[in-house]
């Protein structure tokens, strides 16, 4: 295969697919919503082939994974089917609570018990006068309607009054955000939420029971599979982790970290889960507190940007340089990110095992029509931290979730492998 072509694999990647330095792939998967990966929607995912295929090629059985920017938790839910243990790291609520319920196996009597009893208790719906149950966060009565309110609260209710485990009653709740969404008056597909006017969006009553019932049984499917699977590695996923500071890891404890992170500019994922994390307690006002914990957060202060500040990678504070020229918040908001990356690519460095991987899957952005080249950045400053370069290739991307203009949208992914020194 040479640079200038793309080959397209479908499903399963076989573990020893010949790769070059450069090489092109687009890569089709069929596994998207199989085992618990299709609970809940989450913008820029992982598709589940990616990880498998890199966590076979390069860790062995028992070894112990690391992806500090966990997201969904895909990584560590393919890690532990193969039989490998993981710890999933992020600063985002959601995220842990999501990536819990995705990897952890319950037992299909407990699941089928506790279903039985929700979904009676949806069934005798009739809807009441009052609000009670609805919780109050901000501009609650303009994202949802009167009525959805009352049967959302009631599928909520339902969810709490179950007699079962915490991690069954976790299930049910990710079951239950997973139509928060489609059942707000907030565009389904946007990142930014936010209510479309044009889109002229249908929320009839009714909707959020049906909805509940259709996706929580596609659900207990997936539990049912990953349970049958048996999968024999273990997930450990810490409160208030963070991909800069890992404190509870031990240094050389890790045989191999993978991730894709946030990228430069990258989604607001409190913004985008905000409505979620407000029915499920986990917010219930302001979010720019935990905003601006993301790495690639824009939740910046006017005093960080009224100067241009280098990241020590030429490379990159060229770009950002010309990127200040035209927006300076936006040149600093890119600044940030190099920083907080390289930070993690040096706390990474600090729990990996000697010749260790640790491989990252990247995006590029365009930043005020200026080409932020991600992927090349880490890979010109990994080696001053202790990393070699082993391998750099390309995963074309062609599905989006995310509603973003045609000329921002990021078509490849980077995938570098490097090895600590």
């Amino acid at each position: 295969m040479n640079h200038f072509e793309t080959h397209e694999l479908v499903g399963n990647i076989s573990r020893d697919l010949a790769v070059k330095n450069g090489d092109r792939f687009l890569f089709i998967s069929k596994d998207q919503r199989a085992y618990t990966h299709g609970i809940h929607k989450y913008p820029a995912k992982f598709f589940p082939e990616l990880p498998r295929w890199l966590i076979e090629r390069y860790s062995d059985y028992g070894d112990l994974i690391l992806d500090p920017f966990m997201g969904s938790g895909t990584t560590n839910l393919e890690s532990a089917i193969l039989g490998r243990n993981s710890v999933g790291v992020d600063v985002d609520p959601f995220s842990r609570m999501l990536s819990r319920v995705k990897t952890t196996p319950l037992a299909n009597n407990e699941v089928s018990k506790a279903w039985n009893k929700l979904h009676h208790h949806i069934s005798s719906y009739v809807e009441p006068d009052h609000l009670d149950g609805v919780p109050e966060f901000p501009y609650r009565d303009n994202w949802f309607q009167r009525f959805m309110l009352k049967e959302m609260a009631h599928i909520k209710t339902g969810v709490e009054e179950l007699n079962s485990s915490e991690k069954v009653k976790d299930f049910f709740r990710i079951c239950f955000s997973s139509i928060v969404r489609q059942a707000s008056n907030a565009d389904n597909n946007c990142t930014r939420t936010v209510i479309r006017k044009k889109l002229e969006k249908k929320v009839i009553p009714g909707m959020a029971l049906r909805l509940f019932q259709r996706r929580t049984e596609h659900a207990i499917a997936g539990m049912q599979m990953l349970t049958k699977a048996c999968p024999n590695g273990f997930v450990t996923i810490p409160e208030d982790g963070d991909a800069r500071k890992m404190p509870m890891l031990s240094d050389e404890s890790i045989d191999m970290a993978l991730t894709s992170p946030p990228y430069a500019n990258a989604v607001d994922y409190p913004r985008t889960h905000q409505l979620e994390m407000y029915w499920l307690g986990l917010a219930n006002g302001s979010l720019n507190t935990l905003k601006k914990r993301h790495v690639g957060t824009e939740s910046v202060s006017v005093k960080d940007y009224t100067e241009l500040h280098m990241t020590g990678c030429r490379e990159a504070d060229n770009i950002i340089a010309k990127i200040f020229a035209k927006d300076p918040r936006r040149a600093f908001i890119a600044t940030k990110y190099l920083w907080d990356m390289f930070a993690n690519l040096q706390e990474v460095h600090r729990v990996l095992k000697p010749n260790a991987p640790y491989i990252i899957v990247v995006g590029n952005n365009l930043i005020r029509e200026e080409l932020f080249e991600t992927w090349r950045y880490l890979i010109s400053y990994a080696p001053e931290l202790g990393y070699d370069i082993e391998c750099h290739f390309v995963s074309e991307i062609i599905n989006h979730y995310i509603k973003v203009p045609r000329k921002e949208r990021i078509n490849d992914e980077h995938i570098i492998v490097m090895r600590k020194s």
